[in-house]
């Protein structure tokens, strides 16, 4: 089972999100991560999930998606070049000595502490879901309050686009 970066245009009305979702959960298949935004079209939004699956799944799901009539157009950017990002905020326990270690290891994966309290730091970093699941086993469990993901953001590298 691989994992996939489905991109769909999808036209930005009420309801269309959810007819999308819909779709995934009558098929009982999991949509992992889940981002959405208008584009530069105010009448369009991205939307951007990850899921898992083999080759004939990944195409079941594509056909259903291009079924639905919001839906302008679906890329899976998976089969291709492409740059992903993820952000993550993290709040951590920072008492004494490490406060001084979070630094270093924020320091090392280039994250950026974003707020400073007596006892914690809340650190925003971005980067490849495998970036930022490294931050997350590189600090100490017991230092972790909370963490908030945004989930993947992805774009096809080089000059293929996704528009009407």
């Amino acid at each position: 089972m691989n994992r996939h970066i489905i991109s769909v245009l999808v036209e930005n009305e009420a309801g269309a999100l959810s007819r999308l979702v819909g779709l995934f959960s009558q098929r009982g298949y999991n949509i992992e991560t889940l981002n959405v935004a208008p584009t530069e079209d105010e009448t369009l939004s991205r939307l951007t999930l990850t899921t898992y699956g083999d080759e004939h799944k990944i195409e079941q799901i594509t056909k259903q998606l291009n079924k639905l009539i919001e839906v302008v157009k679906v890329v899976d950017l998976s089969e291709g070049a492409h740059i992903e990002r993820e952000l993550m905020l993290i709040k951590l326990k920072a008492l004494g000595a490490a406060r001084a270690e979070i630094k270093r290891t924020a320091d090392i994966f280039r994250a950026q502490i974003v707020d400073v309290t007596p006892t914690t730091y809340t650190i925003q970093i971005a980067g490849t879901t495998d970036k930022l699941d490294g931050f997350i086993e590189a600090l100490s469990e017991n230092t972790i309050l909370e963490v908030v993901r945004s989930g993947v953001s992805g774009i096809a590298r080089g000059e293929k686009v996704l528009t009407v």
